[in-house]
């Protein structure tokens, strides 16, 4: 019989310098994960703010959709691409004027415009989803090297939320279920590349619709499920999380 808790790997592994952990435990709270941890009961209102509420989902949903829409209709890149960034800029100057914070919007903005100058350089519509794809194969690549060197991103996350630092990796049971969790999520952004690398490689306009599409239906509907399912593992793998780091305010994103 093995011992639960043999650490997964027999060499002595040092925890993080204070620096690199207080890092880590500040980035862990700025994520959805960690303003879904604020709620002691994951209700849909705490998914809600877990993902940046109604604005914040607008901000996410709101330029693609206005892109899928008028290209459908029209093929016309300057136009689709146009119309995605006023969107995306009236967001922004909204929370200007309503002095909310605008680190959401202006990070849209940014994500935005870069598609948008990428797309209107090379005259192709698909070139406006480029962007997203090479960050969904940068948080792919990450998440699996994380898990190759037993430090799944998942499980750095939720032991610093929970207060747990890196104790949880000498738990033989809480190692496994963390590098499950990073699996999913790895699996979340493979997925995403798997269906939107061969339509953006099609080069037709047809395509590119299909791509708009799929972005949104892979967007938001996958990410917030597996955000809730992730919260409920955690919670069950850390039933006493003691000095729970306090998750700050803020809006969230859905990812690309």
């Amino acid at each position: 019989m093995t011992d639960d808790r043999t650490p997964p790997q027999r060499d002595s592994e040092g925890v993080p310098p204070a620096g690199l952990s207080e890092s880590i435990a500040a980035a862990a709270r700025r994520s959805a994960l960690g303003r879904l941890a604020g709620d002691e009961a994951p209700t849909g209102r705490a998914l809600l703010g877990a993902l940046g509420g109604i604005r914040g989902l607008c901000e996410t949903v709101l330029p693609g959709l206005v892109f899928l829409i008028v290209f459908t209709f029209t093929q016309s890149v300057p136009l689709s691409i146009g119309l995605s960034v006023l969107v995306a800029v009236v967001f922004t100057a909204l929370r200007l004027v309503g002095r909310t914070p605008v680190t959401q919007a202006i990070a849209g903005l940014i994500g935005v415009g870069l598609s948008a100058i990428l797309a209107l350089i090379t005259g192709r519509g698909e070139d406006n989803f480029l962007l997203g794809i090479w960050t969904n194969a940068a948080y792919a690549a990450a998440l699996l090297i994380s898990m190759l060197v037993r430090w799944p991103i998942i499980g750095l996350a939720a032991g610093y939320l929970m207060g747990d630092g890196v104790a949880w990796r000498s738990i033989r049971a809480k190692f496994r279920v963390m590098q499950a969790l990073t699996f999913l999520w790895l699996l979340l952004f493979a997925a995403r590349l798997l269906v939107q690398v061969p339509l953006y490689l099609a080069h037709t306009d047809a395509a590119t619709s299909a791509l708009a599409l799929t972005k949104l239906l892979m967007g938001v509907p996958l990410y917030a499920p597996l955000l809730l399912v992730t919260w409920f593992v955690v919670k069950q793998q850390f039933p006493d999380p003691g000095s729970k780091p306090r998750p700050e305010a803020g809006p969230g994103r859905a990812g690309d």
